[in-house]
């Protein structure tokens, strides 16, 4: 692959992993104001050091926690995970699936309430939505369940192209992954659909032909 290639390669790549994350990022924070909560949080599971990963947070507690991991059996988004079941918790202190003492510490915030789903995507399971600490007042509806199945639905997709462009940003940073990369992006173009499937199928043969000289 040509330097030229390589780099326009990458700067797209690049392109697309921070338009997942902005979307990631405007999804807690949209959740977050609709069910007037005190923070929403995303998990993305990590399946190379089975961990789960802040993502994207909102609210209290942000800054410190953005970036760190725990192990993705850990606490009530380890459950949530593991079981792909939604969980509504009123008093998290009285569940002995809460773990988030040393998180409530590192931020100087320990929620009561939450609510948390699992990010499923094609069946397979990439992460968490977690919103905490609704008014008291408020009680838990099933079409509050509904309203945060959709903010579900769309941070798993989010959470899925944010996965792959990271692994295809890891492929074009190994010099002999080249063809690699190239089995990716096919991947990705069998999922397009008309005109828009064949300007990708002609993409890869041009590639193919600059990868095989």
């Amino acid at each position: 692959m040509t330097s030229d290639l390589r780099a326009a390669v990458a700067a797209g790549v690049m392109a697309s992993e921070n338009a997942h994350r902005a979307l990631l990022q405007s999804t807690v924070e949209v959740a977050r104001g609709i069910f007037s909560a005190q923070a929403a949080t995303i998990f993305l599971y990590d399946d190379e050091t089975d961990e789960l990963v802040f993502e994207a947070v909102s609210g209290l507690g942000a800054q410190a926690l953005l970036g760190n991991r725990i192990p993705s059996s850990t606490g009530i988004a380890g459950w949530v995970l593991v079981t792909r079941q939604p969980l509504v918790l009123e008093d998290v202190s009285h569940d002995p699936r809460w773990g988030g003492q040393e998180i409530a510490e590192r931020t100087g915030y320990t929620p009561k309430g939450l609510m948390a789903v699992p990010l499923i995507n094609e069946e397979d399971s990439v992460g968490v939505l977690q919103v905490l600490d609704r008014p008291q007042e408020s009680r838990f509806s099933l079409a509050e369940m509904e309203l945060l199945g959709l903010f579900a639905n769309q941070a798993a997709i989010a959470l899925d192209l944010l996965r792959k462009a990271r692994r295809a940003k890891a492929v074009l940073e190994d010099s002999d992954a080249q063809m690699g990369a190239l089995a990716r992006l096919a991947g990705e173009v069998e999922r397009l659909e008309g005109s828009k499937r064949q300007a990708g199928l002609d993409l890869i043969r041009s590639l193919e032909a600059l990868l095989t000289r």
